[in-house]
């Protein structure tokens, strides 16, 4: 089955910064491939001036900060680290095995690979008042500076993301017969304790088993 695959442009994020940017590119994703039964909520960013769309959907909601706050907290374990999240849609099919029953299998149809950097804090110690005045004038030079170069970097991968979702069409399967606001989809996340998450996220969609079908 044809899977598209899609490589966002790498992000570098300071730790604060990660829970809004990924809040901004998954449920941009997500819109994207939504099943034309959403209720479109426009979300101004807290913090760039971004304004992204949500489907206005509890349970997509929920899924959402649950995995970022489980990105974070791999992040808080890997500072200075390179992490890796895959966002796929599939389709649920039957495949029989033997005579006496059938294995449901995910096809998976479209993969998103989001790629963030996740910069180390940096601080300054200083032994005078005056100077310890001028790093923290610095530092919130840099913070500015590099606030400003992630936002027009969001927005770029933003861009890709609707430039993909608009360009690929013919690999989209039926609309599935299930009551929801997208198509079945999981969302995979780097091992807490192997540096290696490209072979564990494969392990885990190998070995995933019936899919949590949205309500």
């Amino acid at each position: 089955m044809n899977c598209e695959v899609c490589h966002l442009k790498e992000l570098e994020v300071r730790s604060s910064e990660i829970h809004e940017v990924l809040r901004c590119i998954l449920h941009t994703i997500v819109f994207h491939r939504a099943l034309g039964l959403v209720r479109p909520k426009d979300i101004d960013s807290e913090l760039f001036e971004i304004t992204y769309v949500q489907c206005g959907d509890v349970e997509v909601e929920k899924k959402i900060e649950e995995k970022i706050s489980q990105f974070i907290a791999w992040a808080e374990k890997h500072p200075n680290r390179k992490g890796q999240i895959c966002l796929s849609f599939y389709e649920v099919k039957n495949k029989q095995v033997s005579w006496f029953g059938n294995k449901v299998e995910r096809h998976h149809w479209e993969q998103w690979y989001i790629n963030l950097h996740i910069l180390q804090p940096k601080f300054h110690v200083s032994k005078s008042h005056h100077s310890k005045h001028i790093s923290s004038l610095g530092d919130e030079e840099n913070w500015t500076r590099h606030t400003s170069a992630l936002e027009v970097s969001l927005r770029e991968v933003l861009f890709q993301i609707i430039k993909f979702a608009n360009e690929k069409r013919d690999h989209i399967p039926s609309i599935p017969n299930l009551e929801g606001v997208s198509f079945p989809y999981e969302i995979s996340l780097p091992s807490s304790s192997d540096s290696s998450f490209g072979m564990d996220m494969l392990m885990r969609m190998l070995q995933t088993g019936h899919p949590s079908m949205l309500s």
